[in-house]
């Protein structure tokens, strides 16, 4: 058993259990004609962070990492009344493609793009009170991901609900002599999680179009 049948599967659960989403399909396409690489979440996987997103009654939600804003769409369609979405995406070129499937979506008004650097902009969203955040989804650059949960931290509070995505890299998270950079970004917050008494944190394996991968989930406490 391999990728064609993960993916096999993952389609049948998107058609019997999510149907058709015509404006999600047209967010991929989009994507794909702006040469944006294919590595959004599965619509499995966007479904289930806008059910994380209801589960927790998320009105303000964080995103570091937006690519074509097909996971953003997910969250931002799960928010509650009022809600609002900030997404940071450290290229300008992806932020544009994602800006027009927001209106696209009919989703612009409750999402905001900050282009560049996360490390650059996240002192802003810190600066500008936005937060605190009731969920925080991180997709980006996995070698930086301890300093993302450090921040992530900073913009929470008791019961923030955070997702850090493509934590297993094909089982080598396991490796802890491993040259990878993002194995070792997701191994050292592994590691800080773990050592912060203020944290409930689990990771799953998952396979499925994406390949064999899996997230994490990190719960804020008191």
């Amino acid at each position: 058993m391999g990728i064609d049948q993960w993916t096999r599967v993952d389609d049948y659960i998107a058609d019997t259990l999510l149907g058709r989403d015509p404006i999600l399909d047209q967010v991929l396409a989009a994507s794909a004609d702006a040469g944006l690489p294919a590595i959004n979440v599965s619509p499995a996987q966007g479904q289930m962070l806008a059910l994380f997103a209801r589960m927790v009654g998320a009105k303000r939600i964080l995103e570091i990492g937006t690519l074509g804003g097909y996971s953003t769409i997910w969250m931002a369609r799960a928010l509650g009344e009022g809600g609002r979405l900030v997404t940071l995406e450290a290229d300008p070129a992806y932020a544009e493609v994602a800006r027009a499937n927001f209106v696209r979506a009919g989703l612009d008004g409750r999402i905001e793009v900050r282009v560049g650097l996360a490390r650059d902009t996240l002192p802003g969203v810190e600066a500008g009170g936005i937060g605190p955040f009731d969920m925080i989804f991180i997709d980006a650059d996995k070698p930086s991901n301890p300093d993302y949960l450090a921040w992530s931290l900073r913009l929470s509070r008791p019961g923030t609900l955070i997702v850090w995505d493509n934590v297993i890299r094909d089982g080598a998270v396991a490796d802890a002599v491993s040259d990878d950079a993002r194995v070792q970004g997701v191994r050292r917050a592994f590691e800080l999680a773990a050592a912060d008494p203020r944290l409930t944190s689990t990771a799953v394996q998952t396979v499925g179009c994406k390949g064999y991968d899996g997230f994490a989930l990190t719960l804020v406490g008191a």
